[in-house]
């Protein structure tokens, strides 16, 4: 009888996502170096009002290095230039979001509104590459964020960047989703005349409307076609990046993303799986629970049993391709779809590029140049 008296089990209330439009993320939670955490509960006073939508702010970065190093085993290239600090596109799973926590940031909205950007990039890299202890080797640009970003339009930092390495005859690899790489075609094209330049676009789905949600301002899958078949007509070298794999979401497009990048005139591809690390497995997690929840448990018991029973492993020698079953099928159905393509299978031609014509940078000289 005493158990009539019991408390009623509260009501399930659920609180709408912060998602916006135009925006990735669905959550701003804080970052794992700061000292308070934060959680959104209902109070009684939720009403469902329309949001204003978040602007964009640009934050100058003032660190005085620019070429960062890396020595891991996974990696084709050994350093890497990177123009801004998060990233307008709002890729959902993109690796790099858990990185704005080390700025004070959140791995979430704040990644895709806050752009922290370097105005000196261009002359801290000139004064990099004059260095006479400087050994040239390919600079990978915009790998944890994408360099031809929407801020850059208005910035210019990237061209600046393009403009020093194609003075000095330096060889750059770069990925991109942006359209707006074509503003920079001729100096990519000069510059891959002289085997100093290699363009990869990536591709993550042919579905507009997954790409809507999950890439919200990047450039479409059909206008990102379009870019590789604009880069590979100016005879620039241009390969595809089939990333992030996700299993139960967008693996059965692989051979059909390598044979639409074949047509459009890609000369190589690559995949690689979805990463979770830090703070991008929450997200990830409350992202597929908002836009596509009848998947999310399917979704994530695959991704575990591709890592080990976990969200994510960070041991180079699987974190790119995974472990098991499931990640041992991806792998051979792209070994065979390449080779019935007859596209090249390795992750980038930047072993392909010319170091021997680099040529360090000169002061400016009163007396002009003699030679």
């Amino acid at each position: 009888m005493d158990d009539a008296f019991d408390d009623p089990p509260p009501p399930q209330i659920v609180l709408p996502p912060l998602s916006r439009k135009g925006r990735g993320a669905t959550l701003n939670m804080v970052g794992r170096y700061d000292a308070q955490q934060r959680e959104r509960i209902d109070d009684g006073w939720w009403m469902e009002e329309e949001t204003p939508p978040l602007r964009t702010e640009l934050i100058v970065d003032t660190s005085r290095s620019i070429i960062a190093r890396n020595d891991s085993p996974d990696l084709p290239f050994d350093r890497s230039l990177n123009p801004y600090r998060g990233c307008e596109h709002g890729c959902i799973y993109c690796y790099a979001r858990p990185s704005h926590a080390y700025l004070g940031f959140s791995p979430g909205l704040d990644f895709e509104t806050k752009i922290v950007y370097k105005p000196d990039a261009a002359a801290l890299l000139k004064a990099e590459l004059a260095k006479p202890s400087y050994e040239c080797a390919p600079i990978a640009l915009g790998m944890n964020t994408d360099a031809w970003q929407p801020v850059e339009r208005k910035l210019g930092i990237t061209r600046g960047i393009l403009e020093v390495l194609a003075e000095c005859r330096h060889p750059v690899g770069t990925v991109t989703k942006s359209a707006l790489i074509l503003r920079d075609i001729e100096l990519l094209a000069d510059m891959a005349q002289q085997r100093l330049c290699h363009v990869a676009v990536t591709i993550t789905t042919l579905d507009p409307e997954l790409a809507r949600m999950s890439e919200p301002r990047a450039a479409s899958p059909a206008r990102r076609l379009e870019i590789v078949r604009e880069l590979s007509s100016a005879g620039i070298p241009v390969g595809v990046s089939i990333a992030p794999m996700i299993p139960a979401l967008n693996d059965h497009e692989l051979e059909s993303i390598m044979a639409a990048a074949l047509e459009a005139g890609a000369s190589n591809t690559w995949y690689t799986l979805l990463r979770l690390p830090h703070e991008l497995s929450p997200l990830f997690r409350d992202w597929l629970e908002t836009h596509v929840p009848g998947r999310a448990r399917h979704v994530m018991s695959v991704i575990q049993q591709m890592r080990g029973g976990k969200d994510y492993d960070s041991d180079f020698s699987t974190r790119m391709r995974g472990e098991g079953e499931f990640a041992r099928l991806l792998q051979q159905r792209f070994r065979i779809t390449a080779k019935r393509l007859g596209l090249e299978r390795h992750r980038t031609a930047w072993p392909q590029l010319d170091c021997s014509r680099f040529v360090k940078p000169r002061k400016p000289s009163p007396q002009g140049e003699l030679f």
